[in-house]
């Protein structure tokens, strides 16, 4: 592994913030909204993780975690503008638990790929992206965010106004 840059480590600690944030907002509240501050603030550092991620190019060309950073902006921007609007009527709510929460998921395939790369240092858990680890990892990731967000909606069933 590449050594860590400084945009490196700002990507790193502003990505460590965002999941705990994140993971924080769904706890709390259900949904992630900018209708709350830790809200915003959560949606303000996914921004500037995703936005980072385009600039950090250490491990070759572009690649899937400069894909989940375009991915991560179109789910921002989408669910802001779902948010907003309410675009789709009594589906937003819906389409904008969707957006906001998959940004989540977007944020820990690299999170736990990076973690599982480089530590411990010198003798990394994982050297390569086929590693058996790795797969379960991410396959467990996405099974709890799709529970999720069917929790997200039935909780959203259950309510008359949009998600705080």
């Amino acid at each position: 592994m590449p050594a860590m840059t400084m945009l490196g480590w700002f990507h790193t600690v502003l990505g460590v913030l965002a999941v705990l944030s994140g993971f924080y907002i769904l706890f709390k509240y259900q949904f992630i909204s900018l209708k709350n501050l830790v809200g915003k603030v959560y949606i303000l550092i996914t921004f500037l993780v995703a936005a980072s991620a385009l600039a950090i190019y250490n491990q070759g060309g572009f690649g899937i975690a400069h894909v989940l950073g375009v991915l991560t902006l179109f789910a921002l921007f989408g669910g802001m503008i779902v948010e907003k609007t309410e675009l789709f009527g009594s589906l937003s709510k819906y389409i904008q638990a969707l957006a906001y929460t998959s940004t989540l998921l977007f944020h820990l395939i690299p999170a736990i790929t990076d973690f599982l790369r480089r530590l411990p240092i010198g003798d990394p858990f994982i050297n390569s992206f086929e590693d058996p680890l790795l797969s379960n990892f991410l396959s467990a990731f996405l099974i709890l965010y799709i529970l999720f967000y069917g929790l997200q909606v039935f909780w959203l069933k259950g309510k008359t106004s949009r998600p705080m």
